[in-house]
């Protein structure tokens, strides 16, 4: 994701890019450098300066949009080009400045078509913008890292003496885990699936919990225990986590359950809250030893290929104009870095930092797409509630013995490994069970063997869903000289699980099956339009299919899939099932609730 660097160089590239977007930046660079010098041509051969004089005519103007942490300091260097009449095309450079949760744009960009209301979007990480581009969403070029901002863990004086502020250091598994007083302190943080602070941190816990133990399984095992540790007091947003800290430095509020004593959060924000906070207590921050990650903030061109020639310069004129030195002076004086994440004195003393803490240390390398999706998918798994509707093979050929299986069928392992998998999955969770051969029920291929519900419920008799679930698994048997039925029984079960779509929750269908669909019915294509014809960005239900035997046909299972956002796995053994399962559901989780 660290792949941009400010034009006059005064911010290095930061560690781990990549270097097809390195060239993609140095092109972009280059075009901007050529349109500033072409514009400064047409200005002067028309008898207007480029700078300097009163603002009396027509302006050149630039909306931006910019997470809100960034938003003021941005605000105060439009602020200084308005006074000063700074000018792009012989044009007063006019840029507004317009505060948009990254989140929220990232939505609106991974979906098409749209139409933005702004040239420039600055989020506070390149992880949204690699997220739209992953999505194939709105066109976007990250241009320059214009700041930074280390993510480190604040608490209050109180709980950092505790922890032995500022000579005592930390690897990000015992600052997480350590102890205050015999109790773990309160911790906050802002929701991984909305905030870049809180996904950032996640992934260096995990990464951190993956270096100790070697072992994935265990660290997963880890992993999830701290995510759940850390829902127990989950925010909205980095911002309303900073309102959960004490309100004042009385010490009484400490003890109040509501309040946290620290939270995961960026140096920035730390600066911040501790230049507002009155009669609050300040923040200490602990900067881990095994390298923290950062907010980059890129300067990111919305669909430049529309814009205008006026507004790519007037973007690039913006641009410098936050890379020279006065706005990086602005920038530091609202408690950022500079984007290549030199530390400065100043900044860190503001924000709570103090040696032997190594808040000077380079960041750990930046997480991948795909490793932030697995994250994001261990989150969601982990601490979402999900709603799946299970969709298994009953046709004759799911009696087949399997190689190497102690004479246990495909059905036998199938069904023990599911079982497996229901056993990971909390009251809260909501799970339906059908099957599918020729001529179940009448004239229909397929049935509904337990409604999708809620586990924890229970019925007149005392029961749990859980419990008739367990039942309905068990009951599964392969019908003796049937096949056919999974094109009709997955459009079917489609159509159930979007219009009984339950929102926050991870919505899917998951499709079991060891042959192919066998029936003269619904061909594959009409399935796979009326699929596209069903779903629905704004209600995901993606299609996990899982495939076992060789007769499977993975190419269709593939093409049904797709236009869900799911997708289809070969499932070599059985026994291993569950394994499969929910590693597919964790990479759906990890596209974020929509």
């Amino acid at each position: 994701m660290g792949r941009h660097s400010l034009p006059d160089g005064s911010a290095a590239e930061r560690t781990g890019a990549r270097s097809g977007t390195r060239r993609r930046t140095l092109v972009l660079s280059t075009a901007l450098v050529l349109a500033v010098v072409a514009g400064s041509v047409v200005a002067l051969g028309s008898g207007l300066l480029p700078f300097g004089g009163p603002c009396d005519g027509e302006s050149a103007r630039l909306d931006v949009a910019a997470s809100p942490d960034i938003a003021p300091a941005l605000e105060a260097v439009a602020k200084t080009a308005r006074e000063d009449a700074t000018r792009t095309d012989g044009r007063c450079l006019d840029v507004r400045i317009t505060a948009r949760a990254a989140g929220d744009v990232a939505d609106a960009f991974g979906q098409r078509p749209v139409n933005p209301e702004f040239q420039v979007w600055i989020p506070d990480s390149s992880l949204w913008v690699d997220r739209v581009d992953a999505e194939r969403g709105t066109p976007l070029t990250a241009a320059s890292t214009i700041a930074s901002s280390p993510i480190a863990l604040g608490a209050v004086p109180r709980t950092a003496g505790a922890l032995g502020w500022p000579g005592k250091t930390y690897t990000w598994t015992k600052l997480i885990r350590t102890p205050t007083s015999g109790d773990a302190p309160r911790l906050g943080v802002a929701d991984p699936a909305r905030s870049a602070t809180g996904l950032l941190a996640l992934d260096r816990i995990g990464a951190a919990h993956a270096k100790d133990t070697r072992d994935s399984g265990e660290a997963g095992t880890r992993t999830a225990a701290t995510a759940k540790l850390l829902h127990q007091r989950i925010a909205d947003s980095d911002g309303q986590a900073l309102a959960t800290l004490p309100r004042d430095g009385s010490g009484a509020e400490q003890g109040n359950p509501r309040r946290n004593q620290a939270l995961l959060l960026s140096e920035q924000a730390a600066y911040a809250h501790n230049a507002a906070a009155g009669g609050g207590p300040r923040l200490d921050l602990f900067y881990p030893q095994d390298g923290t990650a950062r907010l980059d903030y890129p300067y990111t061109l919305v669909d430049d290929v529309e814009m205008s020639p006026e507004q790519t310069r007037a973007a690039s004129r913006f641009m410098t104009l936050l890379g020279e030195a006065d706005g990086q002076r602005t920038l530091r004086r609202h408690g950022f870095r500079a984007g290549n994440g030199a530390a400065d004195p100043k900044v860190v003393t503001a924000a709570g930092g103090r040696a032997p803490q190594p808040y000077a240390a380079a960041p750990a390398d930046p997480p991948t797409v795909k490793e932030l999706q697995a994250v994001m998918g261990r989150w969601t798994v982990t601490v979402q509630n999900v709603r799946l509707t299970t969709v298994v093979d009953a046709t004759a050929s799911m009696g087949s013995p399997v190689p190497g299986g102690d004479g246990r069928s495909r059905m036998d392992l199938t069904k023990h490994s599911l079982l497996q998998a229901l056993a990971t999955f909390t009251p809260e969770d909501e799970i339906g069970l059908w099957k599918f051969a020729t001529f179940l029920e009448g004239g229909k291929d397929y049935v509904e063997l337990s409604p999708t519900g809620r586990l924890g419920d229970r019925d007149p008799a005392g029961g749990t869903h859980r419990d008739a679930l367990t039942a309905a698994f068990d009951s599964l048997a392969p019908v003796p000289r049937s096949g056919g039925g999974l094109y009709d029984t997955t459009l079917a079960a489609y159509r159930e699980a979007r219009d009984t779509y339950t929102g926050g929750k991870l919505n899917s269908l998951v499709i079991v099956t060891d042959g192919a669909n066998g029936d003269a019915g619904l061909g594959l294509d009409a399935l796979v339009g009326k699929i596209k014809e069903l779903a629905d960005p704004k209600r995901p239900v993606p299609v996990i299919a899982l495939a076992i035997g060789p007769a499977a046909d993975t190419a269709a299972l593939d093409r049904i899939a797709a236009p869900t956002g799911g997708s289809a796995h070969r499932v070599g053994d059985p026994s291993q099932l569950h394994q499969v399962f929910l590693k597919a559901l964790m990479t759906a989780g990890g596209k974020g609730p929509r």
